[in-house]
């Protein structure tokens, strides 16, 4: 038995049976075609993780509706059947490499930087996101100032995520995760400076949380119950990464209790730090108050790079899975080397610049 059994042993999350621990973090890549259809490339691309042995990958965000929802230039969608088609076609090579693969369904809100459908974005609010938009995703300058999302709109973002879960269901993904993180719509809702509602979706943690929660629960009736859904979490985001919930670990119980009610089969939590501290210098992190309000399976992410750090939150039970993201993408068999003692390679910084699309040096499929 090694150090670093605990990564190899498999696990049922959800309806779905992993081979191992190590999940691969959902990262944008903005790779897509203009019209949002995943490419050949990205097939290679996803495939390169299941055969370097990954026993899950997890997405990029992808658009569900032909709304507000995207966020990027060349970002995916599933909000289409022929969009759909092309991810079938990416599933199908992530299974016979050997790996399981969810869809991350995302609606950017007020995050958007780039939308081919509408030139305008919507959040729970009018009140624009910090920050400027991001380069390496062909954004420039300040995030405009969204419409407040009407009554109507907000019935119609909840059914565009149910009509991309079903499509994600019928292109073969073993499971759906709801994107509530890194400062895109979902979480909007959470965060206190981007939410003013005065309604049932604003004000308390209580009514924050409503609509995540809302959406989580419609997704987990529409696919039934032998498809893994689950959703993720953060603090942070892309346009604030030191934001923390304003009633810290009070905060954190509601909206845990709040999600786990809606019937989901994970949690999956993304922190700077996965095993810091979420509120102050000492204390529980993110994910240990996932696992303790939920009761459920947490996947974790956050500087999980060394294999022994990943591998000492799955030994005291603060994570069920690690995720990893910058050390994936300097090495696409991060599972193989880690196993069999081969030393680990340096993330390449020219991987984000000029656009953190997916490089051709990174299309090479593992043996």
């Amino acid at each position: 038995m090694t150090k670093h059994s605990p990564l190899w042993a498999p696990m049922r999350l959800g309806n779905t049976d992993l081979q191992n621990r190590v999940a691969l973090a959902p990262m944008t890549r903005v790779s897509a075609s203009e019209d949002g259809h995943p490419t050949d490339r990205m097939g290679t691309y996803y495939e390169g993780y299941a055969r370097g042995g990954f026993g899950l990958l997890i997405t990029e965000g992808i658009y569900p509706d032909t709304r507000h929802s995207q966020g990027y230039l060349f970002q995916p969608g599933i909000a289409t059947q022929e969009q759909a088609a092309s991810w079938a076609t990416v599933v199908e090579r992530v299974h016979k490499a050997g790996s399981r693969i969810f869809a991350q369904l995302m609606h950017a809100g007020s995050q958007s930087q780039g939308n081919r459908f509408v030139g305008s974005s919507i959040g729970p609010s009018a009140i624009a996101p910090k920050g400027e938009q991001l380069a390496f995703y062909r954004g420039e300058g300040a995030y405009p100032v969204p419409s407040a999302i009407t009554r109507e709109q907000l019935a119609e973002v909840k059914d565009g995520f149910v009509s991309a879960a079903l499509r994600a269901q019928e292109a073969g993904f073993d499971g759906i995760e709801i994107h509530g993180a890194n400062g895109y719509l979902l979480d909007q809702f959470l965060t206190d400076y981007l939410n003013e509602r005065t309604d049932e979706y604003g004000g308390s943690v209580e009514n924050r949380v409503r609509f995540p929660a809302e959406v989580t629960r419609a997704v987990r009736e529409a696919v039934g119950p032998d498809m893994t859904v689950g959703i993720r979490i953060s603090q942070g985001k892309v346009s604030d990464n030191e934001h923390k919930w304003a009633g810290g670990a009070e905060d954190a119980r509601v909206i845990f209790e709040t999600l786990a009610a809606t019937g989901i089969d994970f949690v999956h939590t993304t922190e700077y730090r996965a095993a810091a501290p979420a509120f102050g210098d000492s204390g529980p992190s993110l994910a240990a108050l996932a696992k303790q309000h939920t009761g459920l399976p947490v996947i974790a992410n956050g500087n999980l790079d060394d294999p022994d750090a990943a591998t000492a939150l799955l030994q005291d039970g603060t994570a069920d899975v690690v995720a990893l993201g910058k050390a994936a993408l300097a090495n696409r068999d991060w599972p193989r080397r880690v196993r069999n003692g081969v030393g680990l390679a340096e993330l390449d910084g020219s991987i984000f610049a000029p656009v953190a699309d997916v490089k051709d040096w990174e299309l090479e499929l593992p043996a």
